[in-house]
This record gives C-alpha cells, sequence and structure tokens, in this order.
C-alpha cells in the first residue's frame, strides 16, 4: 500500500508532512480523529432542532453561545447505525474550510477519547476495497500502537461532492 504522502499520481497528499495532532473519537466501536486545530469545543448534548425535510447527514440545528449551527452525523456518510445519544455521546464544534470560507459545524460522536499526535510515517491511503467506510471520505488510516485510526476527510464530506453523492444514494435507496 502507498504511503498517503507519496501517491503515485505525484498529486500533493491530504496528510500532514511531519504529524497530526488530533483529536480521537469513536463511532460505532471505530476509532476515527479529526485534526485538534479544526475543534472550537466539546458538549455534552444539548437539545436539537429538527429541520423538516432536512437530509439524515445534517438533519439538526443546535445552538452554540448564541449562534445556530448545523449537527452533522458521520455515521450517514460512513453507512453506520445511529442508536440514540447515551451518557458518553458529544457534540464536537468544528471549523472547516468549505468553499475558501471558514465554516463553524458541529458533528455527534458516541464517544470523544484523547488528542494525540499521529505520525505522517503512519499515515497510509485507504484501501479501495474490502473497507467499511467510505474511501472517498478517508483522508488516510493511522495506526496508534496496535489500532488503526480513521482519518475523515472533512472538507469532502462537508463540501459539496460530500452532498451530492449523498443525494444521489439517498434518490437510489441506498442510504439509511
Amino acid at each position: 500500500m502507498k504511503s498517503a504522502a507519496a501517491n503515485a499520481s505525484g498529486e500533493r497528499s491530504r496528510i500532514p508532512a511531519t504529524s497530526m495532532q488530533a483529536l480521537t473519537l469513536g463511532l460505532q466501536g471505530e476509532l476515527f480523529a479529526i485534526e485538534a486545530e479544526s475543534v472550537r469545543e466539546i458538549l455534552d448534548v444539548v437539545p436539537i432542532t429538527e429541520v423538516p425535510n432536512a437530509r439524515p447527514f445534517v438533519s439538526g440545528l443546535i445552538n452554540v453561545r448564541g449562534r445556530v449551527v448545523p449537527l452533522a452525523d458521520l455515521r450517514v456518510m460512513f453507512g453506520m447505525d445511529r442508536p440514540p445519544p447515551d451518557l458518553d455521546t458529544r457534540i464536537v464544534v468544528i471549523e472547516i474550510n468549505l468553499d475558501g470560507e471558514p465554516t463553524i459545524a458541529a458533528i455527534l460522536a458516541d464517544r470523544v477519547h484523547d488528542v494525540t499526535d499521529i505520525e505522517s510515517a503512519s499515515i497510509e491511503e485507504a484501501p479501495k476495497v474490502g473497507m467499511r467506510w467510505r474511501p472517498e471520505y478517508v483522508r488516510g488510516i493511522g495506526k496508534r500502537e496496535d489500532e488503526f485510526i480513521i482519518i475523515p476527510d472533512m472538507e469532502r464530506i462537508f463540501g459539496s461532492e460530500g452532498r451530492k453523492v449523498l443525494e444521489l444514494e439517498l434518490e437510489e435507496g441506498k442510504t439509511l
């Protein structure tokens, strides 16, 4: 498997050059990591305002310090079950770059673990086959001791490309 830092087409990788400081979180028993610098805050579950006719991926809004913030569920994008929140469920408020604009969004996490460094040498491209997760939404897979850590591509997931793919699948009845 090729290293994500140097792919065959010579494209610039989406993985940092040395290491990535990441917040690790759990989704359906899998370990995910998002860049720590994108995290604004971590909240206990707050009241969620459901948006009628909204897509399942971003079906609600929350109030974060007086600001309306869309709440996304990554489990939808990764084809996972969506059990109701429990005592460990958290909301991670992040800032991502969408179409050149900084955007505040929030994601649900079954559990938030810790902040850790993931060395770029331990990050590889997501395999094209045999994965439970959609490879187009995975920047890479890191390793920490005996664990694999999935690094989602948040810009692609939240961006127009991710929305188009999800809309097509919903129309075809493939998701949910």
